[in-house]
């Protein structure tokens, strides 16, 4: 019993130093790692520390920079303020003249204006006499005008011309009404057996054969020797041949054939009287 008391005794003082020794090894494994840890941190904190350092370097040279700046900015603005201010005590100074020559300008611009009232005013009445003289020199050649052309369109031959127009233009009636006009003022005139003609043609035109006729007869009986007296005869007969009286057409084409045997209307006259037969 006692020996056996002895050999579990034996064990246990075994165990108590197998169960201390694997707790001080793993209290050493335990402090080295808190050491590597340790160091590990000593080692970033040294870093940080000189990163910091650099970015505090890097900062502090900015601001300067920018307060070496900022002062420059600063000088240059008083310097404009100081510029200013005198630009601006200049110009009170030049204000107060152009204030002194303004005043004097405008005295001087009211008698200028005065003056120049009284000189246009008697610039107006002179504009006015002459408008006036002007306005009856107008009036004056206006009438001579108006005379000269009345007197123009009045002239004998402008009134034949204008029948003549009239008749072109195929208004009858208002030619017959100026060959008319033309022989009430002109009765002797050269041209007085062509109006005649003309006054029958209007006539003939108009189918109005007897006072064709009649206007044609004016010029074979009274202007025997003027070149519309063939034109007249040959125009005659076919106003008598018109309205169906072939003996009045016959006699006046005969009449015209032996009279004026080598005219174109003898011709004509020769061809009438055989389609009458």
């Amino acid at each position: 019993m006692k020996h056996l008391s002895i050999i579990m005794l034996s064990c246990a003082v075994c165990l108590a130093g197998c169960a201390s020794q694997s707790a001080l090894d793993n209290t050493r494994n335990d402090i080295d790692s808190i050491k590597t840890r340790l160091f590990s941190m000593d080692r970033d904190l040294a870093t940080v520390r000189e990163e910091s350092k650099v970015s505090v370097g890097a900062i502090e040279k900015g601001f300067k920079v920018d307060v070496a700046s900022v002062r420059k900015m600063s000088a240059d603005i008083q310097a404009t303020i100081d510029s200013t201010k005198s630009d601006m005590q200049s110009l009170n100074g030049k204000v107060d003249d152009t204030s002194l020559a303004v005043k004097k300008t405008a005295e001087d611009l009211a008698r200028y204006r005065e003056d120049a009232d009284k000189r246009i005013i008697a610039l107006e009445d002179r504009v006015l006499k002459q408008q006036t003289l002007l306005d009856s020199l107008s009036k004056s050649m206006a009438d001579m005008a108006k005379a000269k052309n009345d007197e123009a369109n009045s002239s004998p031959d402008a009134l034949y011309l204008k029948g003549l127009d009239s008749l072109k233009a195929g208004d009858v009636v208002t030619a017959r009404e100026q060959f008319t006009k033309f022989l009430d003022q002109n009765p002797k005139n050269e041209l007085a057996a062509n109006a005649y003609y003309w006054i029958g043609e209007t006539y003939y035109t108009e189918k109005n054969y007897d006072s064709a006729i009649l206007s044609y007869q004016e010029v074979i009986k009274n202007y025997p020797g003027k070149d519309k007296v063939v034109a007249a005869m040959l125009k005659q007969a076919m106003a008598f041949n018109a309205i169906k009286d072939t003996k009045s057409a016959r006699f006046v084409l005969k009449k015209l054939i032996e009279g004026f045997p080598k005219s174109e209307e003898a011709k004509k006259a020769k061809v009438l009287l055989k389609g009458m037969r």
